[in-house]
């Protein structure tokens, strides 16, 4: 039962970034592989000319969620600042939130933020 509660969640992120954030972006958005998650926390990644960018994403239901989140921030920033070291782009959090049965992308600035890093690497 947790098993298909997590896949189901995972799912979901995964509705939530291909159908919203890819049509908001306008660009192909990868899915991470296991070597990534692990080595670098990054469920997914944007190619941008030998470049990527990468995308952590973690559901938020309620307040209760903000000190794990923090948490998890804080140990993932080294393992964020080596992604980008290795692969030239920032990578950002996306928190999604349930509303009714589907989700949302609850820090809707975060997409200006990767619209820039895109444009950023674009140049180079």
């Amino acid at each position: 039962m947790i098993i298909n509660r997590t896949f189901d969640g995972y799912m979901t992120e995964i509705i939530t970034i291909y159908g919203q954030l890819e049509q908001i972006l306008g660009v192909k958005i990868e899915p991470a592989s296991d070597e990534w998650d692990r080595l670098f926390n990054v469920d997914f990644f944007i190619p941008i000319n030998s470049s990527y960018i990468g995308l952590q994403i973690k559901p938020v239901n309620d307040v209760s969620h903000i000190p794990e989140i923090y948490k998890e921030h804080t140990i993932q920033l080294e393992t964020h600042k080596k992604f980008q070291s290795e692969f030239g782009g920032k990578v950002f959090y996306i928190y999604s939130i349930k509303e009714g049965n589907s989700k949302r992308i609850a820090n809707g600035e975060v997409v200006k933020d990767i619209e820039n890093e895109m444009k950023r690497l674009s140049i180079h």
